[in-house]
């Protein structure tokens, strides 16, 4: 499991630039549960990282803020028994959080007004339905 994180297809996090922590799972578990170490912390030490381009850690970090404890982004899963798959949990959700947090911020909206004939068609729907619902208001012939 030190293989490096893929985040992008440009951002790949070498392995020596995560940690990893294993501590006992909590709930129910039988006879293994307390002496399997299979909850896993994964750490990234983001605002201090060389592979991630300033640039980019900038934009990172900001997004990322109050998931940060002195710079550093850190993971824990423990849904699996097994250790191996909790790793992979954790390994998947950081990378997950990382992209999320470098992708391009979306294009900016440019405010429109709506079209004249548009305007006209509203109000000429405006004026039948008016039309109608005034022709509902007869009284009863007797």
């Amino acid at each position: 499991m030190a293989d490096d994180l893929t985040v992008t297809r440009a951002l790949v996090l070498p392995a020596a630039e995560l940690r990893e922590r294993f501590s006992r799972s909590g709930g129910p578990g039988g006879q293994g549960v307390n002496t399997a170490d299979s909850r896993v912390e994964l750490s990234f030490d983001l605002a201090a990282s060389p592979s991630v381009p300033e640039w980019l850690r900038n934009r990172m970090v900001e997004r990322l803020a109050n998931r940060l404890v002195d710079g550093v982004l850190t993971v824990a899963a423990s849904e699996h028994r097994a250790q191996l798959q909790n790793r992979q949990a954790a390994r998947g959700r950081m990378a997950n959080l990382l992209r999320e947090a470098a992708a391009a911020p979306p294009p900016v909206r440019r405010p429109t007004k709506p079209s004249r004939g548009s305007k006209e068609r509203r109000i000429a729907q405006k004026k039948r339905r008016s039309v109608t619902k005034r022709g509902r208001s007869g009284g009863f012939d007797d």
